[in-house]
């Protein structure tokens, strides 16, 4: 099933973010900050957050972002190329990462690689990578003397400045090769892709765009471990937003009913009688984009679309809805043995999905 939709601005509440640590500009070092804090001083106050690889299911870059929603301006840095040695995997930045924070308002600082250790068991693989931090906090600077949109920045980026960076990232890994005595991938596939940039945006925006949807047909056929779903029924579905951003998704369930359609992002935990908050705040990410849904479409016919948000855990039993009223939740709440913290971060989360008007659903899930 293929699901199409448009987004012409973007209105969501947070309530579910971390408390972040406030670090002066002065101290502030990438590479030992929290994965997200607030440069706040006289000059500075952003919200920022770091990602581990371009690529985002190397990790839960989401949650990062999430967690400086918040704050009216947030930046996040994302290295453009992470190479982890000729055995390891090799990952680029891609127009959609790009095009979706720009959509939240996020400016994006393209960073890369000058440090790393070697692996202590895996022969030409390297670990512990770290930015060039003077290079991050130059573009922090450059970011406080900017008068336009995080759009307009990250499209400047990506134009003016990504090119001479890939060269940067070329000549480190060399001198990391070097220092280290490991090999890298060929670098014929850095120098191709750079050559996307050297004929124009709209080149490396229809390469990323070609992986994308590669990417969203094999997540179609694949059911992932932190899944379990009541169905089997995937779809994809792509967004176009006022920006010109094609976004392609895949839903973990759907259910239709009527004229309604419900677009359900599912976590599940295995271990836990709750996912993750970094995983739940994944999917949370996702949903600011499903409840921001417009024109929505399944073969040309409308339908309403109503987000959902399942929490699944084979230690559960009975289920919940956030629509469900105080005293089910309570007894939900009692007869799980959730404890005290578990119980405040649902009570937000409620909180959260009934402001933005998605839905929360709590059940029994193996698998």
């Amino acid at each position: 099933m293929n699901i199409f939709a448009e987004i012409t601005g973007l209105k969501y509440t947070i309530f579910s973010s971390n408390e972040l640590r406030d670090i002066s500009f002065d101290e502030l070092d990438i590479n030992t900050m929290p994965t997200s804090c607030i440069v706040n001083d006289k000059k500075y106050n952003y919200s920022i957050s770091k990602w581990v690889s371009p690529k985002r299911t190397r990790s839960y870059p989401y949650d990062r972002v999430y967690n400086t929603l918040s704050n009216q301006k947030r930046i996040t840095v994302i290295p453009i190329i992470k190479d982890e040695g000729l055995k390891g995997d090799r990952d680029y930045i891609q127009w959609d990462t790009l095009s979706l924070m720009s959509l939240l308002d996020v400016y994006v600082i393209l960073a890369y690689y000058e440090k790393a250790d070697k692996h202590p068991s895996r022969v030409n693989k390297i670990t512990n990578q770290k930015f060039n931090n003077d290079y991050v906090k130059n573009k922090i600077e450059e970011i406080s003397n900017y008068h336009s949109s995080p759009l307009h920045w990250n499209l400047q980026e990506i134009r003016d400045t990504l090119p001479s960076l890939i060269d940067l990232v070329k000549s480190s890994y060399s001198n990391i090769s070097n220092q280290l005595n490991v090999d890298f991938h060929n670098s014929a596939g850095i120098d191709k892709f750079k050559k996307q940039f050297l004929v124009g945006v709209d080149e490396f925006m229809k390469t990323s765009r070609g992986k994308a949807k590669e990417a969203q047909n094999r997540e179609h056929q694949t059911i992932q471990p932190k899944e379990a779903l009541s169905t089997l029924t995937k779809a994809k579905i792509t967004i176009k937003n006022y920006l010109g951003g094609l976004y392609y998704f895949t839903t973990d369930e759907i259910d239709i009913k009527d004229d309604k359609i419900f677009l359900i992002e599912a976590k599940h935990s295995r271990s836990s009688k709750l996912p993750s908050s970094g995983d739940i705040k994944d999917g949370l990410l996702k949903l600011i984009l499903y409840c921001n849904l417009k024109n929505l479409t399944v073969n040309d016919k409308s339908y309403n679309s109503i987000p959902v948000l399942k929490l699944t855990s084979s230690k559960l039993t009975g289920s919940l809805s956030s629509n469900s009223n105080d005293e089910d939740k309570k007894n939900f709440f009692s007869h799980n043995k959730l404890t005290k913290n578990q119980i405040i971060f649902l009570k937000t989360l409620f909180i959260e999905s009934k402001e933005n008007k998605f839905i929360i659903i709590l059940e029994n899930g193996t698998n």
